[in-house]
């Protein structure tokens, strides 16, 4: 371990909410702590709100008052910059401009000794930029918390172009010291999480603006098929959607406008309306008084058939037989090897699959019948169909018995390729596989800070690993083929890890 030794003092540099955030988490640790604010008063307001929450965490029994009275006792506010010469690290948490941090850094080189580790916040910015102006850029390295941060445990160790290794496995040592969970990354636009979480955003924005289907059908049917914590539209109202817009252009514009991460024309248009989220009382969703949630599109209860047909091998959803015949449904097995593509046949020949990427009306049948991937399906509680255009209205109420027969309520949306969670799914395993090819972080860490960052139930590498390169490769090249702009073309890795696994067979 060659993290700063504990009874090193660090310093914080900002004292909004996440600079106190961060100088908490120091100080649970055991060090002393300064804090310094360019505002006058500032620092002194802000070591009261500490001392509060370290109250408030004796109440509830996480500290003692012994260790409350301790840290209260290592907790120094200063009013000049000069007050930190001393210390053996400096968190910077001032605002998200890159001049702002530039002239910090630079002033701190002339005060704090050489052996002093420097590190900067920032969510945004490039961290070799930041260090660009400094003497000597070595000591500089990215410390990104999240927000709120004694809470959550993820911290992104980001090495700028300059950054010696030895500050890195400082700065990662330390942060895993304090009891966080690091993960070292490149510096690249969005650094793991901001990268990688854009589609998750993204293709939502997009499936409400082709009128797929509403924000509140969406949400729920990546939440209760796809497993995540939250939906993206009720996540960015609470992220804020000013806040969330502005990243996802950030992330576009430093990727030279690469169409992998345009921007959503719908969230652009909430923010030009000061419709926020939670904060201005309504975004996609309101939050004034009285406000009510608009409940998911969810079809009414229909008649199941009595038997299927299930053809071939139907991949990721090859639980669905078993789950028929446990629902009383009688199943008849064909397992045709030389079948394309697996799928369940209803009474009258409509072919239920699971989406391939393409939409479901097709020049070839009018009987078919697409049925969006789950995390689990035998956990998930609604499943989104999607019925091709010229389907019979009695095809698709046996359909929807069928699924709800399984104990899963459905949403029925417009025939749009990819669905909700396929889409979703393997456009951020394919992000994730192009981050880890070039070398933006490990596959693991890419992972965990998905993980850890923002609640994902599986992180992408490991959910496309159970998937198959080759099924992500199906989803992409079928949206690819629908939308041929460039957005989702597979990348490179996932082409390549593809043919690997065809070789192993």
């Amino acid at each position: 371990m060659t993290a700063i030794d504990p009874a090193g003092t660090v310093a914080v540099v900002g004292t909004g909410t996440m600079g106190q955030g961060i100088a908490q988490v120091a100080l649970v640790a055991g060090h002393p702590v300064k804090l310094y604010d360019v505002a006058p008063g500032r620092a002194a307001t802000a070591a009261d709100a500490i001392t509060a929450r370290l109250d408030r965490l004796v109440e509830k029994g996480r500290l003692t008052a012994p260790e409350r009275d301790a840290a209260r006792g290592r907790l120094h506010p200063v009013t000049e910059l000069a007050g930190v010469a001393d210390v053996d690290l400096v968190i910077e948490a001032v605002l998200e401009e890159l001049g702002a941090k530039q002239q910090l850094f630079t002033a701190l080189e002339t005060v704090v000794s050489e052996h002093c580790l420097f590190a900067t916040n920032t969510s945004s910015l490039p961290v070799t930029a930041v260090a660009g102006a400094l003497i000597h850029p070595g000591r500089l390295v990215g410390l990104h918390f999240f927000n709120p941060a004694p809470l959550l445990p993820l911290v992104e160790v980001v090495s700028g172009f300059a950054t010696d290794e030895e500050a890195a496995t400082r700065a990662y040592d330390t942060a895993a010291a304090w009891g966080k969970t690091p993960v070292r990354c490149a510096d690249t636009p969005g650094f793991i999480v901001n990268r990688i979480a854009r589609p998750f955003y993204a293709e939502a924005f997009r499936l409400y603006e082709e009128r797929a289907s509403d924000p509140a059908t969406i949400d729920a049917v990546l939440r209760e098929s796809g497993g995540f914590r939250m939906g993206p539209f009720e996540l960015t109202d609470l992220i804020g959607q000013d806040v969330n817009e502005a990243v996802t252009r950030s992330v576009w514009e430093s990727f030279f406008q690469d169409p992998k991460f345009t921007p959503s024309m719908a969230q652009r248009r909430l923010v030009e309306a000061g419709l926020h989220g939670r904060k201005s009382g309504r975004g996609w969703f309101g939050y004034g008084e009285g406000a009510q949630r608009p409940e998911p599109h969810t079809a009414a209860p229909c008649e199941a058939p009595a038997g299927v047909g299930v053809h071939g091998d139907l991949g990721p959803a090859a639980v669905l037989p078993e789950l028929m015949a446990e629902a009383g449904i009688k199943v008849n097995r064909d397992r045709t090897p030389l079948l394309s593509e697996g799928f369940i046949a209803l009474p009258d020949g409509t072919r239920l699959t699971l989406t391939d990427g393409s939409a479901a009306t097709t020049d070839l049948s009018s009987m078919y019948v697409r049925f969006d991937l789950a995390l689990d399906y035998r956990s998930a509680t609604r499943i989104a169909l999607a019925p091709s255009d010229a389907l019979p209205p009695e095809s698709l109420r046996a359909a929807v018995g069928l699924f709800q027969a399984l104990g899963k309520q459905v949403s029925v949306i417009d025939d749009v390729p990819g669905m909700i969670v396929a889409r979703t799914v393997a456009m951020l395993a394919d992000v994730a596989a192009d981050a880890a090819a070039r070398g933006v972080a490990e596959p693991e860490d890419i992972d965990t800070a998905m993980r850890l960052g923002v609640n994902y139930p599986r992180g992408p590498l490991e959910w496309a690993s159970e998937l198959g390169a080759a099924w992500v490769r199906s989803i992409l090249w079928g949206l690819h083929d629908a939308y041929p702009t460039g957005r989702y073309a597979p990348s490179q890795r996932v082409l390549r890890r593809a043919v690997a696994e065809r070789e192993l067979l």
